[in-house]
């Protein structure tokens, strides 16, 4: 299933409108790369599984189909940050990258952070960043990942997970783009096993999961297009440097606290149990 999905991606990616291939001899030509991720404002979550779908309604019985997405909704938002999705698309696409150049002379990231004032912050800017304030920083290029939409939708009765945007490096000194690589994962559209949306509302962990591991098909992919074959790096990373997710990624022990149940109706927030396996 896992080759399956990844399969998947590469023809999604590679058959994007405005798709523009990295030539190795712009890359050859860049000297200080700053990456940049961010999610755009109301990308999601999403839930847009009751409302597209009858297939609910007899499980919902008087519940609104409205309202029964807003509360899957709210359970997706917990489940995953938008920085954690940004962070990890950017953190798992750099470390793929070959030692040589002009990787190793990339601008570190609380630097680019602090300067565009999203430094180690839950919520990344929604608006694009006035890229001219890095320039101080010696950049010439940057690669920006954006997420536009993303969260569960379903389609006769199975429900998956989605996300869409697109990945570009530009110049920085006259924003020409040297490479556009627009994404669409989407689990329904693959045919993927089935993921009850009623499960998902009581183990928000399991959007968590698949959030992350399209994010890792996705860097994976860039990774690739960001080493044509006719670049010529050579240059090689110091000992020691090495790129690590913040811990701001982990969330042990932040799980909000679960409301007591209302014995005659549905407790507030709520979603009807799963079925039986």
């Amino acid at each position: 299933m896992v080759r399956h999905s990844f399969l998947v991606i590469l023809t999604l990616l590679a058959a994007g409108c405005g798709t523009r291939n990295l030539a190795g001899s712009d890359l050859n030509r860049v000297e200080r790369p700053a990456f940049v991720s961010r999610i755009e404002d109301e990308a999601g979550p999403r839930s847009l599984v009751f409302r597209e779908d009858g297939a609910y309604r007899q499980k919902l019985k008087k519940l609104d189909v409205k309202e029964a997405d807003r509360r899957l909704q709210a359970k997706l938002d917990n489940a995953v940050t938008r920085f954690e999705i940004s962070e990890r698309l950017r953190v798992h696409t750099l470390s793929q990258l070959p030692e040589g150049r002009p990787w190793v002379n990339t601008v570190d990231a609380s630097r680019v952070a602090s300067v565009l004032e999203s430094y180690l912050v839950e919520e990344v800017p929604a608006n694009e960043p006035d890229y001219e304030l890095l320039a101080p920083l010696g950049t010439d290029t940057v690669v920006e990942f954006v997420v536009q939409d993303y969260g569960m939708r379903s389609r006769g009765g199975r429900a998956g997970v989605y996300i869409r945007g697109y990945g570009r490096m530009f110049r920085l000194a006259d924003r020409t783009e040297l490479w556009r690589r627009p994404f669409e994962v989407d689990r329904v559209d693959e045919k993927a096993p089935h993921l009850d949306p009623f499960k998902v509302a009581k183990e928000p962990e399991l959007f968590r999961q698949e959030i992350r591991s399209m994010l890792d098909e996705i860097s994976a992919r860039f990774s690739t297009d960001l080493t044509p074959k006719d670049w010529k790096g050579g240059q090689t990373l110091p000992v020691g440097i090495e790129e690590t997710e913040s811990d701001s990624m982990h969330r042990t022990g932040r799980e909000a606290p679960r409301p007591p149940p209302d014995e005659d109706d549905l407790p507030p927030g709520e979603l009807p149990d799963p079925d039986p396996e």
